[in-house]
């Protein structure tokens, strides 16, 4: 089945997701159709919600390696790295965020084996802004104020226009 990204003011954007109970073929079959999608939109990471189905779950693929990963939570963080940040569900925007530049990520994988894994920079950012889908919060609600109010701006200049494949970059005040 083929599933289609929801954007920015889809109410599923902004629920907290179910735990996955019991990782079976549904759960290796959604996983699959989440990595096409993620692919065609293009992206490096989906979760879950971003396709209207809520359960804790994500994808990625950021060197060739697709990987999926149930439950996740981090561990541990430390440091800081900005860096622009986008989201399919909010096409076309970039803001430049501060996140931690490391994290420690515990998850389960889609043979139900308890996982961690120890990311720096872009998989560390990845890794928080997925976690961040799967409890109801989009980057709008990560920016400052100002960046809030351009971003907003911005977001609704590009989809009023429908300028598709436009981009707009915000940097931090």
């Amino acid at each position: 089945m083929a599933y289609d990204i929801r954007t920015f003011g889809d109410p599923v954007l902004a629920s907290v997701a179910e735990d996955v109970k019991n990782i079976d073929g549904k759960i290796v079959r959604l996983s699959q159709a989440m990595l096409q999608a993620m692919y065609r939109a293009p992206g490096l990471g989906l979760a879950a919600p971003q396709i209207g189905v809520q359960k804790q779950i994500f994808v990625y693929d950021i060197d060739g390696t697709p990987t999926t990963l149930i439950n996740p939570r981090i561990v541990e963080s430390s440091g800081e790295w900005v860096y622009d940040e986008g989201c399919l569900s909010i096409p076309g925007l970039y803001v430049e965020m501060v996140r931690p530049k490391q994290v420690l990520l515990a998850a389960l994988d889609l043979e139900g084996n308890e996982v961690t894994v120890e990311a720096d920079e872009l998989l560390a950012r990845l890794f928080q802004h997925e976690l961040d889908h799967l409890n109801g919060v989009l980057m709008f609600e990560r920016m400052t104020a100002d960046q809030r109010d351009e971003a907003m701006r911005e977001y609704r200049r590009i989809s009023e226009s429908g300028a598709s494949g436009e981009t707009r970059h915000i940097s931090l005040k």
